[in-house]
Parts: structure tokens; C-alpha cells; sequence
């Protein structure tokens, strides 16, 4: 594995493929109150690529490309905050979008365990380090320990993927999970606008 710190931006030149696997950090988890510091990328080799942006001017015209570009498939754990935070602080929506989170809600239908170190244990095999989850990613420079951390999120969500497409699949409910993943950034979208704590499809 190598981890690749990037200051503000990606690298022009810099091609992660199809499919790219990303996570944020942030101050904390609430949209409008924490900033967001990192975004964190890899496109299945085993490497990662951490881009600690420059704050509050958020000066990334690569990121912002990426982020927005039809063509890339964005791959997320809980998405709904990523792409949140990333039309929030950024200004760019994120799409076409897949969330492996969304994805084990609909597959691994008898467990209610579907953080990422639960799936990627049982899906990947690889046991995951949460101790830097609540660590100061808006400090001048980042540690090993959180560039390691950064890595790990986003290293293994191509295998995670592949084993839940095919459990999809099997379920039938492959386009159940693609109608989700096209609504979150809508989703981020309510969020944004007042709707976080609210299901507006609930009866009440």
C-alpha cells in the first residue's frame, strides 16, 4: 500500500479510472456546523491518494471535476454525508454515486450491522482501525496514523462492492439498490436544506 498526500488538489495528470472508491473527514458530523478537511480516494490498486484541502477557500478545480465527471462511478460508505459535505463545501454535485452501505442494507438483510469495519470484516476479510475516526483532521499536518486511517476507508471498497453487487443479484434487487444510489444526492440535497432529521416519507 502507498499513501499519497496531495496539498489542496488532486495532480493534473493524476487518472483513477471507472470506478474510484472516496471518504471525508471532517471536524465533526454535522453538515452546516463542521468543516470538511480531507477527502481520501483509491481506484481498487492498493494505493490511496489524501487530498487535505485548503481551507476555507477549497481551491480544487481536479477534485471538483472528478466529482462531478458522468463517467467516473463515485463509490462511498454512507455517501449521504460525503456528498453532502462535498456540494456544501465544494459546490459540485456528486454523481453517478453507489453506497456500500445502502447496498448491505439491502443484501445482508439478517444482520443489522452494516458500518464499514463490520462489512469490510466479513466481505473483505480485513479488520479495520477506527482509532483515529475522532481525530483532529484539521490540524496543520496530518499524522501517519491518520494517513493510514485515511487509506484504510477507502482501499477495500471495490472488493466490498463486487461481493455485494453479486448478493444483489442473487436477491434480486440490483435495481431497487441503483434507483437508491441516484437519490442521494437529493437526499443531500434535503439535507442541506433543513430535511436531515426529518423523513419526509414517513405518515406522521
Amino acid at each position: 500500500m502507498t499513501v499519497y498526500l496531495h496539498e489542496g488538489d488532486l495532480p493534473d495528470s493524476l487518472d483513477l479510472g471507472p470506478e474510484v472508491a472516496i471518504d471525508s473527514e471532517t471536524m465533526g458530523l454535522r453538515l452546516r456546523r463542521d468543516p470538511l478537511c480531507v477527502v481520501q480516494l483509491s481506484s481498487g490498486d492498493g494505493d490511496a491518494h489524501v487530498v487535505r484541502l485548503n481551507r476555507p477557500a477549497y481551491d480544487c478545480p481536479n477534485l471538483k471535476r472528478l466529482m462531478a465527471d458522468p463517467a467516473v462511478l463515485k463509490i462511498f460508505h454512507f455517501g449521504r454525508f460525503d456528498i453532502g459535505m462535498v456540494q456544501l463545501h465544494l459546490g459540485v454535485e456528486t454523481r453517478p454515486v453507489y453506497c456500500t452501505k445502502i447496498a448491505s442494507k439491502l443484501a445482508r438483510t439478517y444482520t443489522d450491522r452494516h458500518g464499514l469495519k463490520d462489512v469490510a470484516r466479513e466481505l473483505a476479510g480485513i479488520d479495520l482501525s477506527k482509532a483515529q475516526q475522532s481525530s483532529d483532521w484539521g490540524a496543520a499536518e496530518l499524522s501517519p496514523a491518520q494517513l493510514e486511517y485515511a487509506a484504510s476507508d477507502v482501499l477495500y471498497l471495490h472488493a466490498i462492492k463486487a461481493k455485494l453487487d453479486m448478493m444483489l443479484a442473487r436477491e434480486g434487487r440490483t435495481e431497487l439498490a441503483r434507483a437508491c444510489f441516484d437519490f442521494l444526492p437529493v437526499r443531500a440535497r434535503l439535507d442541506l436544506a433543513g430535511w436531515d432529521e426529518v423523513d419526509i416519507f414517513a405518515h406522521a
